[in-house]
């Protein structure tokens, strides 16, 4: 009946909309109880997932870290042994569009981004899909990452040729 979910952010709309849902009948026992049980679960799994990964060690842990998957889930549960700017690198690394990190605000969770000018096809709709991805990729390797901001760089101006006119042959008079 449900489809799979692999992905964090996926899997956090889903909550979200089952308990929205159950608060909307208006039972707020019910719907207390579900945040409760939502709870009692991530803290399970949390605890589960630390045993597992101090098992393991560093060696087989860190080649790991490139499955979206797994990063989001040692992300959401503080086990990730990345610091968050690396985890924000790593994301950024998976965005097919190249941008540029102009900074991280902690106070507001946001990234400043920039990505280069449009290549000229005139859609302008390429801004919109870059912060998608980008915010995709956050969501699994850094979900501390509520916001992205980008900005397109200026177009550059054309390269100006300067060189020597081509030699014409004198003129006889």
């Amino acid at each position: 009946m449900s489809a799979a979910v692999t992905d964090a952010r996926q899997a956090g709309r889903r909550v979200d909309e089952v308990l929205d849902r159950l608060a909307a009948t208006g039972d707020r026992e019910a719907s207390a109880a579900a945040e409760e049980l939502v709870r009692v679960l991530m803290e399970f799994y949390g605890a589960g997932l630390a045993r597992v990964v101090e098992r393991m060690g560093q060696g087989t842990l860190s080649r790991m870290l490139d499955d979206e998957l797994v990063a989001g889930l040692l992300a959401l549960h503080d086990l990730n042994p990345e610091d968050l700017p690396t985890r924000i690198g790593r994301a950024l690394a998976t965005v097919r569009e190249p941008v540029e990190l102009l900074g991280f605000d902690e106070a507001t969770a946001t990234v400043r981004l920039r990505t280069e000018a449009s290549g000229g096809c005139g859609c302008g709709g390429s801004g919109d899909a870059v912060r998608q991805a980008a915010e995709d990729a956050l969501a699994c390797f850094a979900p501390e990452v509520t916001a992205v901001e980008l900005e397109t760089a200026p177009k550059s101006a054309p390269l100006l040729q300067i060189g020597t006119r081509p030699q014409t042959p004198a003129r006889v008079r």
